[in-house]
């Protein structure tokens, strides 16, 4: 179905790989119409409760726009462009857990594509930055929104207006990713994590990421009240009812997605 994206499967977790390692997995027009696509079937698809978003080979997690696109395009056409639907908002708004494998160059688009996720795990050789202003542009897929909530407005700012690239360990420091592991390790790692979380109830996971979600979207009072009404709507589930069974009959409960 896709030329540059591969879609896996594997149980309750699906893996998205971007599958151009010859550009570094860099993002063109035609790759985030398929990342779209891809975050849409998934989500409708019952059997999937986990997303795993990575980038082909060991060199690249996502290095960025394909900037060879960017030449000779005015400002009214860029923003024609970016009135589509967007990655990076489609893979926020997935009421599934998203979590980004980080496994190379995490740079540019590619990395406002990982904080689209909502977690994310990077391999101890990868390098994460928004070097836009090195072309004298800024981040425009959320980035300067986005990175500023997730590591606050000062290491926000020295990230986009050096164009600086770190390495994981610092971009584990600031909060930027979750975890960082060998290189190696770095799938078996985030699988595990991943099946981990998709042994939860779907409708608890979608319910615990809007809550968390709205922490940034709504006051204090605002949230609260939030959190209230979705915690009660747990209550109308099968899942819920099998949760408390389980806990008190001291086994492992069994999800429906009900």
């Amino acid at each position: 179905m896709y030329e540059n994206i591969l879609v896996e499967v594997r149980g309750r977790v699906a893996i998205i790989t971007v599958n151009r390692p010859k550009k570094l997995n860099a993002l063109n027009i035609a790759t985030r119409s398929e990342l779209v696509a891809a975050v849409e079937e998934l989500r409708n698809n019952s059997e999937v409760r986990v997303i795993v978003l990575t980038g082909a080979g060991d060199k690249s997690f996502i290095a960025g726009a394909d900037i060879g696109e960017f030449e000779g395009r005015t400002a009214l056409t860029q923003r024609e462009v970016m009135r589509g639907t967007r990655a990076f908002d489609v893979l926020e708004e997935c009421p599934k857990p998203v979590i980004a494998m980080i496994n190379g160059f995490c740079l540019g688009g590619g990395c406002e594509l990982a904080l689209s996720c909502d977690i994310r795990i990077a391999a101890e050789t990868a390098k994460l930055g928004q070097p836009e202003i090195n072309l004298g542009i800024i981040p425009g897929g959320g980035g300067t929104q986005r990175l500023t909530r997730l590591v606050g407005e000062g290491k926000a700012m020295q990230l986009i207006l050096t164009g600086d690239m770190i390495d994981a360990s610092e971009a584990k420091a600031i909060g930027l990713v979750n975890e960082v592991v060998p290189a190696a390790e770095l799938e078996s790692y985030t699988m595990t994590l991943a099946n981990k979380i998709a042994e939860k109830s779907p409708i608890a996971l979608q319910m615990a990421k809007e809550s968390v979600k709205s922490a940034a979207r709504m006051n204090l009072r605002e949230g609260l009240e939030h959190e209230i009404d979705l915690f009660a709507l747990c209550f109308s589930s099968e899942d819920k009812e099998e949760g408390v069974k389980a806990f008190l009959e001291k086994r492992k409960p069994e999800f429906k997605g009900r």
